[in-house]
């Protein structure tokens, strides 16, 4: 397959596109919310949102916590924390199944990572797995303080690179009962290898420039990003990976938030390089719920974490049938296939006494 070399060298050195556009406008929900049928004001005896801010290590994180209709703070409800997609924010994807979830009578709390979104957190967009596991700790710290959670039923859903870091949280933090995930990324793996393993043969010379950025940045000098190449259009059709090619439409178009950039510093890559979401995967036992596109070219993420799982008697595998990895963000009918697996996975493993 022959690709131009600007193009090349976006796959291969940021394996990820930067959304950085002028179709990056203010969103005009209230709340921020850029995704389809989102609240836009609160309504009694509706599904409400409640946007809050808690420390996690010293760091202001920013979230939007959702109570089903008729919530009422003195009865006890099932609890289920979303992790957002690499370069996500929480009132996009994330905030979408967050607030699905709220309408099936979960609480759902959805947070911006720390050093990203609206999250504190200094030098901006680092993108560290340590830091993506603790946020989805820390989610959950909050949330089972939260009046009228039941925190002895707490579930988890991952979506894309989330997905990759809820695996790893639930691996040893058995707060949660039940983990979920859609679409997962191994942000690790692909940092390290290229997406589809296109990049193994710069990984020595992307870690030596990470390297290289790091000691610029202890030396108080800039610091330096990955993913900020701008592409045209052509360049963006040429692409050869659908998860590209749509993520441009969805991150930069059709759900762009400002707040939304897939840049993170190039430091950051010497933790991302070494790190494998489907690592320790025997070490899950709760009941596990894997969910992806047919046509998603990043299948092969889900497959091999679901097969490595091995600690654990329940566990399932749901294809949806006819979709890619973006249209499981966004499209109507997938999102309900989604959400009927969901409702019916969740409400086997986490509505239990």
């Amino acid at each position: 397959m022959k690709i131009n070399i600007k193009i090349y060298f976006l796959i291969i050195m940021a394996t990820s596109i930067s959304f950085i556009s002028s179709a990056q406008t203010k969103p005009t929900n209230p709340f921020g919310l850029v995704y389809r049928d989102a609240i836009n004001e609160n309504v009694s005896g509706k599904v409400n949102i409640h946007p809050v801010t808690y420390k996690l290590n010293g760091i202001d994180i920013s979230a939007n916590i959702y109570t089903p209709a008729n919530y009422d703070s003195s009865k006890k409800y099932l609890v289920v924390v979303v992790a957002h997609p690499n370069g996500g924010v929480k009132e996009q994807v994330a905030g979408l199944y967050a607030q699905r979830l709220a309408e099936s009578g979960y609480i759902t709390i959805a947070a911006d990572a720390s050093y990203q979104g609206a999250s504190g957190g200094q030098p901006r967009n680092m993108d560290k797995p340590t830091f993506r596991i603790e946020d989805i700790r820390g989610m959950a710290d909050f949330i089972t303080q939260y009046a009228g959670v039941d925190a002895k039923r707490l579930g988890l859903l991952g979506i894309c690179g989330g997905g990759g870091y809820a695996l790893k949280a639930a691996q040893t933090d058995k707060r949660f009962i039940v983990v979920a995930t859609l679409s997962m990324f191994n942000s690790g793996v692909v940092r390290r290898n290229g997406f589809m393993n296109s990049g193994l043969s710069t990984i020595q010379q992307r870690l030596k420039q990470a390297t290289e950025a790091r000691a610029m940045e202890a030396a108080g000098g800039e610091v330096r990003y990955v993913g900020d190449v701008k592409m045209t259009d052509e360049e963006i059709a040429k692409l050869p990976f659908d998860l590209y090619r749509e993520g441009f439409e969805y991150y930069g178009k059709t759900h762009a938030h400002p707040n939304s950039t897939f840049r993170y510093t190039m430091s950051s890559l010497l933790d991302l390089m070494e790190f494998d979401a489907a690592s320790n995967m025997d070490l899950i036992n709760q009941p596990l719920l894997m969910m992806a596109g047919s046509k998603a070219d990043t299948y092969y993420m889900t497959d091999s974490a679901f097969n490595l799982a091995t600690g654990t008697r329940e566990k399932e595998l749901f294809l949806i049938p006819g979709a890619t990895h973006i249209q499981t963000y966004y499209v109507p009918e997938y999102i309900a296939q989604v959400m009927n697996k969901l409702n019916e996975f969740f409400g086997k493993y986490l509505d239990v006494k």
